[in-house]
């Protein structure tokens, strides 16, 4: 055979026992830590599970659905210490070794690992755009039915039950069979808002359930019935109520047990939320909200614009009909030549009156019409004749110069009037800037919630390829095989990607960072280590030289015990 075949035999040979040597590490440490993760999915909404009376079939689908979503954070810890294990276990039995000394680099050693990785990375991918959101769609309506679903009836001997709203039930005993009962005693509080309270004790009787559990029957036998009229909690009379006694042997009670049944929700009705969407759906409801955000600023400046005469209308959202164009007034339609001696005359039913005769909403209107350009009303020339003597008209016909000059022309209860309007006229505009401040911020955070959510489906895939170049060179230095040394790099590296994500997120919903940025953020970190670290284990070289580090700390505290000796001479000179 030439040498040449028999290097590439070799070469086989070598990705062959890389992967075989990898897989079942992967396997272990990914069955792991998705268990580890659904037991941690299930301590969270254990409060809503107990006691419902759910069967194994439906616990075993929500873990199903919620498994889906762990699936990528599951795949980058499963790489992360499958890697490290393999070329440690190989580096201490010494066939990472022998496979140099062959003139195979850690690099060309490294490369089956690397397209297993890439697989990996294009499945997490795809399970983060396809089969999450439907898994989480799925999940998210199973929940909302189960935390909505009333705890599964039990009825205990010796113990008092109030399942039923309104109604207190205890027996003494049952028997084996679970529907004779013995000593029944039954208090009906449905009817205290009319002042009735009901009680009912029997000898015996028996329970069951009717119509495929949708009611709940108890038939009691040879028991009184007691009911107590009480005066109202509502009426303020006081006098002696009757009390009723009425024997009986036989009687029946029917429950209605819908409410401790399980319904189906239709899973569309949650397909909004932001965890359930693909890309595509991402990339709309991003749009969608930047434009409703802009279209939150618009409505505010559009409100200012009835307080300021300067703001200008935004009609980019606003529909005019085509009948209603032409009652629009055109603001180059003004007679420049006109304006020195003509001037808006403020109408009739807002010219101020005497004081009291006036109200805040004229003077609202009077101010307005008396700011404002002269655009929008008829033009009419007055003369000092036409004044009458009129203060107000007398002041008009000059030029506005000051507001104080202004207010003069308006009696004292009338500039009260306008005071008092003009400061709800602030008021009101702060608090809806306010409230659109706070509008448009959340729109601003759930949009930057989008954007990192629909990167995170494709850094968390390329983190399983970083992780390669992470955890096998790692694995080469230590020489560490099994679950200790390898478990405990992985885990302290797989902790800081954790961290880095968790900051970027909040970073970024505080806009310090876009949401693209703090998606990618981790793997921009991440991926020069990796680099490092496997520069560092083809050159065979430690991780951390501790003598040379320790050399320079030791060169360093001479050097300043010398300078502290030299410092103290000169100052004794």
């Amino acid at each position: 055979m030439q040498p040449a075949n028999l290097f590439r035999l070799m070469i086989k040979k070598i990705d062959q026992l890389v992967i075989k040597s990898f897989i079942p590490p992967f396997l272990i440490a990914y069955s792991i830590a998705l268990f580890v993760l659904l037991m941690q999915m299930l301590w969270l909404y254990i409060d809503d599970i107990a006691g419902k009376g759910l069967g194994a079939g439906l616990i075993l689908e929500l873990l199903f659905y919620r498994s889906m979503s762990l699936i990528p954070i599951a795949l980058t810890l499963g790489m992360l210490i499958a890697s490290v294990m393999t070329l440690g276990n190989m580096a201490e039995r010494y066939e990472l070794s022998s496979i140099k000394s062959a003139g195979v680099s850690l690099w060309r050693t490294m490369r089956a690992m690397v397209i297993f990785g890439t697989v990996i990375a294009l499945f997490s991918a795809y399970c983060s755009n396809t089969l999450i959101p439907i898994s989480n769609l799925k999940f998210g309506s199973r929940m909302f039915d189960i935390q909505n679903k009333a705890p599964t009836l039990q009825m205990e001997a010796g113990a008092f039950n109030y399942d039923f709203q309104g109604y207190a039930i205890h027996f003494k005993s049952k028997s084996k069979d679970g529907r004779s009962i013995q000593d029944v005693l039954i208090y009906d509080h449905s009817s205290d808002a009319s002042g009735q309270v009901l009680q009912i004790v029997a000898e015996k009787g028996e329970m069951y359930t009717v119509q495929d559990g949708q009611y709940f029957i108890m038939r009691l036998y040879n028991g009184s019935q007691y009911m107590d009229q009480r005066a109202n909690r509502s009426s303020s009379s006081k006098g002696k109520y009757p009390f009723m006694r009425v024997g009986f042997k036989e009687w029946e009670k029917v429950f209605d047990l819908t409410a401790f049944n399980l319904k189906r929700t239709n899973p569309e009705l949650f397909n909004r939320n932001r965890q359930m969407m693909t890309t595509n759906e991402l990339l709309g409801a991003i749009d969608s909200i930047a434009i409703r955000a802009d279209k939150r600023s618009k409505e505010l400046s559009n409100y200012f614009s009835g307080y300021l005469t300067y703001e200008k209308l935004d009609s980019t959202y606003i529909e005019i009909p085509e009948e209603k164009e032409r009652y629009i007034p055109k603001l180059d339609a003004v007679d420049e030549d006109t304006t020195t001696n003509e001037i808006d005359l403020i109408p009739s039913d807002i010219t101020p009156k005497a004081p009291g005769a006036q109200d805040s909403k004229s003077v609202g209107a009077a101010i307005q019409a008396s700011i404002n350009t002269k655009v929008n009303k008829p033009k009419q020339v007055v003369s000092k004749r036409a004044t009458g003597g009129n203060a107000y008209q007398q002041y008009m016909e000059d030029p506005i110069s000051e507001w104080s000059n202004f207010m003069t022309g308006f009696s004292v209860d009338d500039q009260r009037k306008i005071y008092t309007k003009a400061k709800n006229s602030l008021r009101s505009m702060k608090n809806q800037a306010e409230s659109a401040d706070r509008s448009v911020e959340r729109m601003l955070i759930s949009r930057v919630k989008h954007i990192y959510d629909m990167h995170m489906k494709y850094s968390m895939a390329a983190v399983c390829i970083i992780f390669v170049f992470i955890g096998a060179p790692m694995g080469a230095i230590i020489r560490k095989g099994g679950f200790g040394y390898p478990i405990l790099v992985s885990i302290i590296y797989f902790i800081i990607f954790v961290i880095m994500m968790i900051f970027c997120r909040k970073f970024a919903e505080k806009f310090y960072i876009t949401g693209m940025v703090a998606a990618w953020i981790p793997c921009a970190i991440l991926l020069p280590v990796g680099i490092f670290l496997t520069y560092k284990a083809m050159q065979d070289s430690k991780l951390m030289n501790i003598d040379q580090f320790a050399k320079r700390i030791s060169g360093l505290f001479s050097f300043l015990k010398k300078k502290s000796k030299k410092n103290a001479s000169v100052s004794s000179s």
